[in-house]
This record gives structure tokens, sequence and C-alpha cells, in this order.
């Protein structure tokens, strides 16, 4: 028995587009809600969410079965945590902060079995290959890795022809916010200057063959970057969610008239 097929990859082989939705609440119970949403992806937040293995574990186990395909992103590209992730069941990976062609390769080997990488080999202790009830998952598990790298300094771009061009990288992701503190523009990533250097680079991911992605709140925007050709694009993210759904019922509240006669009452 082969390792699972990595649907998500396939998407992006062939151009069909998949929206995403990011998770940095840290909860299971949140990630299960998102997952019958209807995404074609969450992105289990490392990184700048409270989150560590066993609580990565929880919330993989919270999506198995749902529709929505799971990607984590690690706090730092590192070996030793890309490990551990693909052991408790990751199969794509997105991974910050990338800005050489040697970190890129470096992370190509973090996600492969030797001879074509360094992953230690541990899949009997892993959740990954069913803890050894897959047969043939060290055959295979290379082949169903999907490695996503996030550009997101000036440095990046600059090496992003090299970078994106790296076999083994299935795609490469365009970090606005940071990109944009990093010319200048803290909090404005919606700056004219950031979004021309975002285009820029989108096009450039496509033209070495690669899957492109981004992440914006903006909605208008996410569809301005599926145009121009974006596989992977992220539209929003569960703290914001939460947390402008609870000022604005509160606001909507305080402007509310009290009822005038009985109606159709909800609870919830």
């Amino acid at each position: 028995m082969p390792a699972p097929k990595n649907r998500f990859k396939q998407a992006l082989k062939d151009g069909r587009a998949q929206i995403g939705l990011w998770q940095a609440l840290a909860s299971p119970y949140t990630v299960e809600i998102c997952a019958e949403a209807g995404y074609d992806w969450l992105l289990l937040d490392a990184e700048h969410a409270p989150n560590d293995v066993p609580l990565l574990v929880s919330q993989l186990q919270a999506m198995k079965g749902s529709a929505s395909h799971a990607v984590i992103r690690p706090p730092i590209g590192e070996t030793w945590i890309v490990k551990q992730l693909l052991d408790i069941g990751a199969q794509t990976l997105l991974v910050p902060m990338v800005d050489s062609k040697a970190m890129a390769e470096a992370m190509v080997k973090a996600v492969r079995y030797p001879p074509h990488g360094v992953r230690g080999v541990g899949a009997a202790l892993a959740r990954a290959s069913a803890f050894n009830r897959t047969a043939d998952y060290l055959q295979t598990a290379n082949n169903e890795i999907c490695l996503l790298l996030q550009v997101e300094s000036r440095a990046g771009l600059a090496a992003l022809d090299d970078i994106t061009a790296t076999e083994g990288v299935d795609g490469v992701f365009i970090g606005p916010a940071d990109l944009a503190a990093d010319m200048g523009f803290l909090g404005k990533p919606g700056a004219p200057e950031v979004q021309a250097e975002v285009e820029k680079a989108l096009w450039k991911i496509q033209a070495h063959g690669k899957a492109a992605g981004i992440l914006t709140g903006d909605l208008g925007l996410a569809k301005r970057y599926l145009e121009l050709g974006a596989t992977f694009v992220a539209i929003g993210n569960d703290v914001t969610l939460l947390a402008n759904a609870t000022t604005k019922l509160l606001s909507d509240f305080k402007a509310a008239e009290p009822a005038t006669a009985p109606g159709t009452a909800r609870v919830y």
C-alpha cells in the first residue's frame, strides 16, 4: 500500500485554483468547524500561532475525512521540525522566510528520504505511515510531499528565479505583509509599490512552471491574483473572522430597537 495521494499537489500540477483559509486559533475544534466549510485547504500556522507538534496532531485529526487539505507552516525552515511535521502526517508544508537557493535546496532535502534527501527514517513510529501499516510508505512518500516556499523579503525577490527553479519545489508563496515591511511599507501591503512587486513575482513563479500562491483578506484582490494565474490563494483567517464577527455582533445589538411583537425567535 502506497502513501496517501496528495490531491492538493495534484491540483496545483493541473493548474486548478485552490482556495484556502488560515488557521491561527490553534484549536482542533475551530479547525473541525472550518474544515466543513468547503475550503480546498486550511493552513495550520505554527509560525505566528501558539501551536506545537502535539496540538498540530490534534488539528490534523480534526480534519480527517473532510474535503479540506491540511497545509502546515513550520515556525522556521529547519530540518528537525520538518521531520517532525512530516512524521505526524503533514504532506504539504509552507516554509516561511526563504530568501536563497541554498535554503530552497536544504528544504527539498529535508522533505525527502535518502538517497535523495536527509529526512530521518522513523516511519514505524509515525502517524504518517499509519503506524507502519502503510507497507510501501518509505518507497512512495517522497512523491506525495508538496513543498511550498514562502518568499517575503527583497532578498527573496532577488533570488526568486533561483528559488523557484530549484528541483523539488512545488510552489512559491509571496508573503505580502513581511515583504511590505522589508520594503519600508510596514502595515501597508496594499501600497502600489508593494503590489507591483507582488504581481511581478507571481508572473515570474509561473514562468518557471511552478504554482504561485498568496494570502489576502481583500476579496477583490484575491480574485485579481487568481486572474493573474495564482493557484493557491488564502482569503482570510479564523482569528480575524472571529474578532470581526464578535465586534459587529455587539455593535449591531447596541443599534437594534426592542422587538414590539413576538416574532420568529432564534436562540443561536
